[in-house]
């Protein structure tokens, strides 16, 4: 659920180092140190994807002093956006722990050959000595990193049982211990990283230079050099390297790297394309409408590297867990051994069998679980145009029980045009005509951002009629409009407006009036009355009619989400009752609440949540602001162009793809099934071991084996979500 903060707060998001290791006990160390700063509200790290997400507020703190906090605590910070630059020394860091992980194999290698063998006893400790060194560095320097902070961690429970193993004379045991848990590491490491790949290869799609026009040449220059009202030229098969309006030519777009859509998608004069797209037929001369940082795909990628750094719940959950998880391995392990050796037990096999226990009662795969299976969600969402801002939201997504949607812009295509004009018989003894009443209504709506008002602009635009300036305009939401247009106030709005607005005062023809709205929404159409306001008090002049289109595949969307498990699906409006159950029966919604203000609409969400308590609303993240934000999912459509959709919602679709809905419930689902088979093949791995460890015993090797095995398997279950596409 979307959070209404202090207008005072912000969030910023530090890039760190990553470490290696498992553990996160670090992390909460330096989330303690940051909640203790002044004007820190929240605060969420992760070493292990090398992010610090902390929301604070700007009259007491700032970015860059928040940032010195983080250097104080002996953490190195990545200068720049992760996105925008090469990740060879990740690569390079990668490369440098499988160079390791081999090291470790030669030697636990060698080390046992030399004994089978009986070869020089001086080689085999070299190569158990090599395989410590080199297996045991990485954990080793999480383990003191973690010290420092006052805490342990699973890195610590493996170095500790490592060298048990060493000290009782089962050195192979101890290598092999250590060669699979820098094994797996590498490979979490290679699966987390492959997750943040999939989004960062998104920049990649951007071009570095644009072919600018600069006194009627083109000009090659840097994205970073041009301004915004430059303009640029695209040719086929080019990509388009900044967000821009086309200001002449026509052609096809390919968005599916931005939005997801599949059909380029027909662009012509004055429509909006964005950088990263590329245009596959037709060549176009682009005005820039932002700079390069502050393009669509930069945005998206960024919120994206921010929703990587918040927890999921299951996540947020785990962590606080392993700390005090991890001290009760290590009391269960110093029990296993006091007490056989108090009831008489040999030491050496005492001690052998409470460091196997120890190795199997370790929640490596418990750990990773979570974060493997939802980072890989978020990156597979934004390569389908998708955004989550946080791997709580993609929870929240598995459990949604109702679905609200707003009408126009999201079920229908939102291009509302004008079709009717009429003018009431006897106005102004017939002078009044047709053209006369839409140039009155344009003047008037012509300040209005409403999608009536812009249907009825564009009318009068169409037509080239003369119109009028108005002053003194006044807005009331969901009802109607005014303004003083030439010598009396104009009044446009629907029959609440003219009953609640105006006072009840007399309103001559308001009765053919309103019989003729009914008229005109009986035939599924939105209509408004238009009156004038002079001396001789109110007269209704005519009435405006409006159709708006249901989008293409709005109906299958509906049953979609149906056999995914949604029960009850609610279309919110202000418009009328008529048109809304028109559309509603069109598409197969089950319930329709017309007619409703912003705040109504935000009543309905609390009745909805209250009924089936997992409420999703889709909307456009301007208009429904309040209803998405009340909402235990908000949904923005059309992300792309929209800031304010970019701010408001839970999650945002980067198109108008009304299948992305569905696929946002699934992809959640889908991730909490996984959740629950990581956790189930986690906890069932230390319970089976632990379990036979207590009544039989296990080798050693084998305790290795399952641990390390177990933490493999969810890693790459996690990973799957990847390939996600239905």
């Amino acid at each position: 659920m979307a959070v209404t903060e202090p207008s005072s707060l912000s969030t910023c998001t530090v890039q760190i180092e990553r470490r290696g290791g498992r553990g996160e006990a670090g992390g909460r160390a330096l989330e303690r140190h940051l909640r203790n700063t002044s004007g820190v509200h929240d605060v969420d790290v992760s070493f292990r994807t090398g992010g610090v997400r902390i929301t604070y507020d700007e009259s007491v703190t700032s970015a860059e002093a928040l940032r010195q906090a983080v250097r104080e605590r002996n953490v190195a910070l990545q200068e720049g956006s992760e996105t925008a630059t090469d990740d060879g020394s990740t690569r390079s860091e990668l490369r440098q722990e499988a160079v390791f992980v081999g090291l470790t194999l030669v030697g636990m290698v060698t080390g046992l050959a030399t004994g089978w063998l009986n070869g020089p006893a001086l080689l085999s400790w070299t190569g158990y000595g090599v395989a410590y060194v080199f297996g045991g560095w990485y954990g080793l320097k999480g383990a003191i990193e973690t010290l420092r902070h006052r805490a342990v961690d699973i890195d610590l429970l493996m170095i500790v049982a490592a060298l048990g193993a060493l000290s009782i004379g089962a050195p192979f045991e101890g290598a092999m211990l250590l060669f699979l848990f820098s094994l797996s590491n590498t490979l979490q490491h290679y699966a987390i990283g492959r997750s943040r790949r999939a989004i960062k290869s998104l920049v990649e799609m951007r071009p570095d230079e644009a072919q600018v026009l600069r006194d009627g040449e083109e000009v090659t220059v840097p994205i970073d050099g041009v301004a915004v009202g430059d303009v640029f030229v695209v040719r086929p098969g080019d990509r388009i390297p900044l967000d821009g309006v086309v200001k002449s030519g026509e052609g096809t777009v390919d968005q599916a790297s931005l939005t997801g859509e599949s059909v380029p998608v027909p662009k012509e004069h004055g429509d909006e394309v964005f950088g990263g797209t590329i245009n596959e037929s037709g060549s176009l001369e682009i005005e820039v409408t932002r700079q390069a940082h502050e393009s669509a795909i930069t945005r998206l990628i960024n919120m994206v590297e921010r929703a990587q750094s918040e927890k999921a719940p299951t996540q947020r959950l785990i962590d606080r867990l392993e700390q005090p998880y991890v001290l009760g391995v290590f009391g269960l392990t110093l029990v296993a051994i006091a007490i056989p050796l108090a009831l008489g037990s040999e030491f050496t096999s005492t001690f052998y069998r409470a460091m196997t226990l120890m190795v199997a009662a370790s929640p490596c795969a418990v750990i990773i679980s979570t974060p493997a299976a939802v980072l890989s969600a978020i990156a597979s969402g934004g390569r389908q145009g998708v955004l989550f801002k946080g791997g709580e939201h993609v929870e929240a997504a598995a459990n949604i029980d109702a679905v609200a949607f707003d009408k126009t812009g999201t079920l229908t295509r939102g291009d509302t045009q004008l079709t009717d004009v009429f003018v009431r018989e006897g106005v102004d003894d017939g002078a009044l005509t047709n053209d006369n009443l839409l140039s009155l209504a344009a003047a008037v709506q012509g300040r209005s951002e409403h999608h009536l008002a812009r249907a009825t602009v564009m009318a009068a635009e169409e037509q080239s009629l003369e119109v009028p300036s108005a002053q003194r305009f006044q807005s009331v939401a969901g009802k109607g409009v005014q303004a003083d247009v030439k010598d009396g106030t104009i009044h446009i709005g629907n029959r609440s407006y003219f009953d609640t607005v105006l006072g009840g005062a007399p309103i001559d023809g308001l009765e053919p009036g309103v019989n003729r709205l009914q008229t005109l929404e009986a035939e599924g159409k939105t209509s408004v009355l238009v009156a004038r306001e002079d001396g001789g008090g109110v007269t209704v002049l005519g009435w405006l009619a409006f159709t708006d289109t249901v989008r293409p595949g709005a109906a299958e969307m509906i049953n979609d989400l149906r056999s995914l498990g949604v029960e009850h699906i609610v279309m919110l409006t202000g418009d009328n009752e008529r048109v809304a159950r028109q559309i509603a029966d069109e598409v197969g919604i089950d319930e329709v609440q017309a007619e409703l203000l912003p705040e109504e609409k935000v009543a309905t969400i609390e009745d909805l949540v209250e009924r089936y308590e997992n409420v999703a609303m889709v909307g456009d993240g301007v208009n429904d602001a309040p209803a998405l934000a009340t909402a235990t999912l908000g949904v923005a459509m059309g992300g792309a162009g929209t800031d304010v959709a970019l701010e408001t919602a839970d999650v945002v679709l980067m198109g108008d793809d009304l299948s992305k809905i569905p696929y946002v419930l699934g992809l959640g689902r889908r991730t909490r099934r996984t959740l629950t088979v990581n956790l189930a093949i986690a906890f069932g791995a230390i319970a089976l071991m632990v379990g036979t460890i207590l009544l039989r015993g296990i080798p050693l090797p084998l305790a290795v084996v399952g641990h390390e095995g177990s933490t493999v398997l969810v890693s790459l279950n996690g990973l799957r979500l990847l390939g996600y596409r239905e």
